[in-house]
């Protein structure tokens, strides 16, 4: 189908794990990839999937997944449309709202530790910063921020962020500007809430923005700093970073791609570099499919958090209008076609479609990316690996 500009907003910057991105774009030329695994043979379904959204227009894939037999890792298409270069199963790229599930654990890691609860409200760390046009931080919880039940106004959607940021003449003006945590939550309260705290459930950028703000608060440090010593450096995540300003992804990584439009036809745009803080606690880390594995594969089972935590971060709630789909803090559980259920979740921003999942078990796990943000389907390749199909 073809996306209206509020669509590809919430693509850029909110994909809700493991939908599939089903965008209508212009055909690229590119050869399938796949590196050498004793566990090929298991893996053929994914990498047909993987094929297919290059022949849906995406410029390449990357990914790896880990199961019984070891690690399988698998490209297809470019990672240069200019070069014609493959991609590179080991890519480095930005992950999107994958960022929410490591400022989530965090969080949850700060509650076992005693020094905050869930059932804190927003006011109590952040006085004076949720008010306006109806938002009242005093009425609502951290919980109900990491589970996107507290109504707040996504900024995304806002339509000057979205010019700015969204389509060609703003991003190429404004891809280096810096944003602050601030600032992205001062442009949501300048719209009203989607509706009372806990009434209803919707995906909003802003609430991992404020989940961001509240671990500084409670800390002392910037939220970057507590996931790189509370997760990263635990797990020995050698890709995985929050890189603030920086503007570039570091290698090994390839091109990014996105349309800078209305819809998702036209001419397509390198858009690797930006400084990423307009996704600043939502949005904005960069790692790998091999961290990625690493981390949602040690999350499950219980490696990051007591089970007391772990077990409130699976507690989820229904999406409407997605019956096979739910959300619990910063953690997407999703109910396959075969029966299986996969935890984990997606994310999108400039010329990146990434997601990363596991069983419950947290023994078998999937990771991969798209370096294009207009088409291919991601819940297809999720379909193949733990379906075979």
């Amino acid at each position: 189908m073809t996306a209206s500009p509020r669509t590809l907003r919430i693509a850029l910057l909110g994909t809700v794990a493991l939908t599939a991105v089903s965008l209508t774009a212009s055909a690229t030329t590119a050869t399938a990839v796949a590196a050498p695994s004793p566990a090929t043979r298991t893996h053929s379904a994914t990498q047909e999937a993987m094929d297919a959204a290059v022949k849906d227009g995406v410029p390449g894939v990357a990914g790896q997944a880990k199961d019984k037999y070891g690690t399988w890792k698998a490209t297809s298409g470019v990672g240069n449309l200019k070069t014609q270069q493959p991609r590179s199963a080991h890519d480095r790229y930005r992950v999107g709202s994958i960022t929410k599930t490591f400022v989530s654990t965090v969080l949850l890691q700060l509650e076992a530790e005693g020094r905050l609860s869930l059932d804190d409200k927003v006011e109590k760390w952040l006085p004076g910063v949720v008010r306006g046009n109806g938002h009242d931080g005093s009425k609502i919880t951290l919980r109900q921020l990491l589970n996107h039940t507290s109504g707040i106004s996504n900024y995304t959607e806002d339509e000057a962020f979205g010019r700015k940021y969204f389509l060609k003449d703003g991003f190429f003006k404004h891809r280096y500007d810096t944003a602050t945590l601030g600032q992205l939550v001062e442009t949501a309260m300048a719209h009203k809430p989607d509706f009372a705290p806990g009434t209803s459930w919707n995906y909003s950028n802003t609430n991992y923005t404020l989940a961001a703000m509240v671990i500084e608060s409670a800390t002392g440090n910037s939220y970057g700093h507590e996931i790189r010593d509370r997760i990263v450096e635990p797990l020995g995540l050698r890709a995985t970073f929050v890189p603030g300003t920086y503007p570039k992804v570091p290698g090994p990584s390839s091109r990014a791609y996105g349309k800078l439009a209305e819809t998702a036809t036209g001419p397509t745009y390198d858009v690797t570099e930006l400084n990423s803080t307009l996704a600043g606690g939502s949005g904005d880390m960069i790692s790998d499919s091999g961290d990625l594995n690493r981390f949602y594969s040690a999350l499950l089972r219980g490696k990051l958090l007591p089970k007391a935590q772990l077990a409130e971060m699976k507690k989820t709630v229904k999406i409407d209008g997605s019956p096979n789909l739910a959300y619990g803090l910063g953690l997407s559980a999703s109910k396959l076609s075969c029966g299986i259920t996969v935890w984990g979740h997606g994310g999108g921003i400039h010329g990146s479609l990434s997601e990363a999942v596991t069983t419950a078990d947290g023994r078998h796990s999937l990771s991969f990316n798209f370096n294009g943000d207009w088409a291919g389907d991601s819940g297809a390749v999720i379909e193949a690996e733990f379906c075979r199909k």
